[in-house]
């Protein structure tokens, strides 16, 4: 075989649609099959020249798919992956894992026991400014790290929806296990991983339903350490106007500070920056302003499906780690006296969140 992939996509909606079937088709590889239950969502695909199934057995029986990207609403990953592991196809699955930590871990289960290669869709670790920020670390060019920042937010009423009649199961807490804090949340926490070198080992968030009217939180503050002592604080939120800065990722160390502004997202560019510790002065860092996290992604997990060698920058055991932590997250802002979290989801819909004012 080549070096171009076939692939497939279960859950045909705005991210597939508008970002990574354009990465695959920038990165040279081919959008073979894709799997949806809606009429309209097929008809997309179609229209790019992919075959349409109703079902995840369509897809299943295309014998040129080989990596498939999930991205059905998340209570939906487990049934697609156990299957997909089960087929021996590769599988790259959008973030988080899954609505609950159960069948999270079910879903690495499935992986192990079908020996297949797997990889959660962190495509912030592939956009180019990030991996700038990451070498310049590794470099030491600010010291030691001591804290990162990250704000990542956005505007997600209720009305909003991929295609026309389709529901917006982001703020459904049984399809997609919370709010902002689950849909958000996890791009910082692996950014933290991939940025340090290490992971957080200890979190705690705080939540709000402060503008929006649905059964999820809309905003959350969530506080960090990892296990050499990095601090991390990361605001992520559905109800901040798009107009408005919204996108910001810093990392400050005892010899100076990387800023990257508008990076973190969907698209190419942003800018990224150092200021020196020393004198405060701040210059610009380069970086390849045209390539997009999805485009960057689906060229490393091409590659990485053709080289094993190049496998260990995937892991599901650390993805476990991160719902793990998100679990701790919404398990810590329950613990205080409000109910236990859903027992069918695994995580707490707003009308357990606690109040803002103190008691």
């Amino acid at each position: 075989m080549g070096d171009s992939i076939g692939w497939g996509i279960v859950g045909y909606g705005w991210v597939a649609r508008d970002y990574m079937a354009p990465g695959i088709r920038g990165a040279g590889h081919r959008l073979v099959a894709v799997s949806d239950p809606g009429e309209a969502s097929r008809a997309a695909a179609e229209a790019e020249g992919a075959r349409a199934h109703s079902d995840l057995a369509g897809l299943l029986s295309e014998p040129d798919v080989e990596a498939v990207y999930v991205a059905t609403p998340n209570h939906l990953h487990r049934e697609a992956v156990e299957a997909l592991a089960a087929s021996g196809k590769a599988v790259l699955c959008e973030k988080p894992m899954a609505a609950s930590l159960s069948d999270a871990e079910a879903m690495v289960a499935a992986v192990r026991k079908g020996g297949i290669f797997y990889g959660t869709a962190f495509d912030q670790r592939h956009h180019p400014a990030h991996r700038a920020m990451r070498d310049a670390i590794r470099q030491g060019r600010i010291g030691a790290v001591t804290t990162i920042r990250i704000v990542y937010a956005c505007w997600l009423d209720r009305a909003w929806t991929s295609f026309a009649g389709q529901d917006n199961w982001r703020i459904d807490p049984l399809k997609a296990g919370g709010g902002a804090l689950m849909d958000l949340a996890p791009h910082g926490i692996d950014l933290v991983d991939f940025l340090l070198d290490e992971s957080l080992e200890d979190i705690a968030a705080l939540t709000q339903a402060r503008a929006q009217d649905y059964a999820v939180d809309d905003g959350a503050i969530l506080i960090g350490r990892t296990g050499s002592g990095i601090l991390a604080n990361l605001h992520v939120a559905y109800n901040c106007p798009d107009a408005l800065p919204r996108r910001r990722l810093e990392v400050i160390g005892t010899e100076g500070a990387l800023v990257a502004v508008d990076t973190m997202g969907q698209v190419a560019g942003g800018t990224l920056s150092f200021t020196d510790g020393a004198s405060g002065k701040a210059q610009g860092i380069s970086f390849d302003a045209e390539a997009s996290p999805f485009l960057e992604q689906v060229r490393a997990f091409g590659s990485a499906l053709r080289r094993p060698t190049e496998r260990d920058a995937y892991s599901a055991e650390r993805d476990l780690h991160t719902m793990r932590l998100l679990a701790r997250a919404y398990e810590g802002v329950s613990g205080r006296g409000d109910p236990e979290p859903d027992s069918r989801s695994g995580f707490r819909p707003r009308n357990h969140i606690l109040p803002t004012t103190s008691s």
